[in-house]
């Protein structure tokens, strides 16, 4: 069973040039486009630069480590658990990670009876303030689609098999909600350490296209 929820500028400084504002290298439309809506939101003084460049900062410096620490406390911290599935925003700021933009972010539960699958069936949105940037395959068309019309075959070549008895439920991040997969706590890591389970939890597990891994015997 599977369900699916919609919920004449000189660039160079610092004596280093970037790629992409040099005269021989010429910008994707998607790239002139950003930098356009860039200058007209500094040009009307919603938003400066210095404000651009550090929330590209902060979102290049997450990773699917800082998600994971979140998701080994909530492993070892049933209390911290209640909190993050009922007020994510709260409890991330626990842990220093401070949700940037307008976005919500709701965190699910994968259980015995259910296994949650993130998608953006429109263009790539993604908890970027917790997993840093996504992976290519999430923003490509191909996972975009097929995630939603045939969730279990996308997991399986994901080397994910999903038993015909658990529910599939396949949620569709948009611009002011984005979600956040905590998934199973594997068997046989009762007596890990927090810093031990964090080396358990990958990316693909809080997207829902893969489990945590299991300890090493």
């Amino acid at each position: 069973m599977s369900t699916h929820t919609h919920q004449g500028h000189d660039h160079a400084h610092d004596g280093h040039e970037h790629e992409g504002m040099l005269e021989d290298v010429e910008l994707s439309e998607r790239a002139r486009r950003v930098l356009a809506m860039e200058e007209l939101l500094a040009e009307k003084g919603v938003i400066g630069a210095s404000e651009v460049q550090r929330l590209i900062d902060f979102q290049g410096a997450r990773s699917p480590v800082d998600g994971a620490r979140v998701v080994a406390r909530a492993w070892t911290d049933p209390d911290y658990k209640r909190r993050l599935l009922a007020d994510p925003e709260a409890a991330l700021l626990e842990l220093g990670y401070p949700l940037v933009g307008s976005a919500k972010l709701a965190v699910l539960e994968n259980t015995d009876a259910v296994h949650h699958l993130v998608v953006c069936t429109l263009c790539s949105c993604y908890p970027t303030s917790l997993l840093g940037l996504p992976p290519d395959w999430y923003k490509s068309f191909a996972y975009r689609s097929r995630a939603v019309v045939d969730p279990r075959g996308v997991m399986r070549e994901f080397g994910l098999d999903v038993g015909d008895g658990v529910e599939v439920r396949v949620v569709d991040s948009t611009a002011d909600l984005r979600y956040l997969v905590l998934p199973q706590r594997p068997t046989g890591t009762e007596g890990m350490s927090e810093d031990e389970l964090i080396a358990l939890v990958t990316r693909d597990s809080m997207v829902g296209v893969g489990v945590a891994l299991a300890p090493v015997a």
